[in-house]
């Protein structure tokens, strides 16, 4: 077992937590961020750090410790520094344009794709085929990325399509002709 529920959470300057019937609030520089707490667990704020404590030691206090003393971690960096995710558009024509809440997405279909951003994620758009969606919250940006990425995910023979930056798209050999007359 790794622990990391024993470790506390620092918190950043400018960033205030508190706690009240189950619920962790976290507000900062961008926004505010609410954790729900399990009754098996206690919740310890000092000035500079937040502390997970259990109950017991049953299985489920032990997994719900270190679960949600990582929501909190996410909570306290999203709220101080915020989260992205950048993703790359492949494929000849294919492009991108962001205007206010809605990404509108050109993927060699007959027509455009308007795709309406949640509240509290903003997209912003690099070159027309690059796409970086920001917000508070871990959980709803990745989520955003992966239903963009959704709409046409990388192919493997020519690799046309959207992916995330860092991500490696195992390509396909075609066919090969076979010569004639053989």
């Amino acid at each position: 077992m790794s622990g990391v529920g024993h470790k506390p959470v620092l918190l950043p300057d400018g960033v205030k937590v508190s706690c009240d019937q189950g619920t962790l609030t976290a507000e900062g520089p961008k926004g505010i961020l609410q954790v729900p707490v399990d009754a098996a667990l206690s919740v310890e704020i000092t000035t500079s750090s937040v502390l997970l404590i259990r109950a017991d030691d049953a299985r489920r206090s032990k997994a719900l410790q270190g679960l949600t003393r990582k929501l909190v971690a996410n909570a306290v960096q999203g709220v101080s520094t915020g989260f992205s995710k950048v993703l790359e558009i492949n494929g000849v024509g294919y492009r991108a344009d962001a205007v206010k809440d809605i990404l509108q997405l050109n993927l060699g279909f007959s027509h455009p794709i308007f795709f309406q951003l949640p509240t509290g994620v903003s997209a912003k758009v690099d070159r027309q085929t690059q796409i970086t969606i920001e917000g508070v919250d871990k959980q709803l940006v990745g989520e955003v990325a992966a239903s963009i990425r959704r709409l046409r995910p990388p192919e493997p023979y020519k690799g046309k399509g959207i992916k995330y930056v860092d991500e490696q798209v195992r390509r396909k050999a075609g066919k090969t002709a076979v010569a004639a007359g053989g």
